[in-house]
């Protein structure tokens, strides 16, 4: 079997790497007080999939995943806004995905935007971060009201990661 700095290369010549996922943690919801346009909302998100990672590959590999905000609201316009946490890197600049085999862990930098130009670093404000604002608008009588927003995510290129399946949780907070 041939190899590349000691890994065995999978059929067609490419390294076998499990598909990396980014897992979204939830935090509870506060309502503000002077905001009582947005009564309650239960937030859940899928998890960003970026795939097969290939060592060394000339350009970024892309995934996206959803957050879904259902809110009761009694206005017409209602404003939300949402963080992102960095991660267990404490970065917004780099966030890190890890994987541990036995003792040894590795790390795969990526990130995480508003945009899919992967232009605007969504994060809480700080550390060269942008939080979103969404609105939200009620329809007719309908005062539940869904809203998707798109999580774009980018891990970087030209890195050469061991195999394994690279992992971070990232908290999500939305405020109304």
């Amino acid at each position: 079997m041939n190899s590349y700095l000691g890994r065995p290369l999978a059929a067609g010549g490419t390294f076998r790497f499990a598909a990396l996922t980014l897992l979204a943690l939830l935090t509870p919801l506060a309502s503000h007080p002077a905001q009582a346009a947005v009564l309650n909302c239960t937030i859940s998100a899928t998890s960003v999939a970026f795939g097969t990672y290939v060592p060394l590959q000339p350009s970024a590999l892309i995934g996206t995943g959803t957050m879904t905000a259902i809110c009761t609201v009694n206005s017409h316009k209602n404003t939300l806004t949402v963080d992102l946490s960095a991660g267990a890197s404490g970065s917004f600049t780099t966030r890190t995905m890890t994987t541990t085999v036995g003792t040894t862990t590795d790390s795969l930098n990526y990130n995480l935007y508003q945009d899919a130009a992967n232009t605007v670093i969504w994060g809480d404000g700080t550390g060269g971060s942008q939080v979103d604002t969404v609105t939200i608008t009620r329809h007719g009588n309908n005062n539940t009201i869904t809203t998707n927003v798109t999580v774009y995510g980018a891990v970087a290129p030209a890195q050469d990661p061991a195999p394994g399946i690279y992992t971070d949780s990232i908290t999500i907070s939305v405020n109304f």
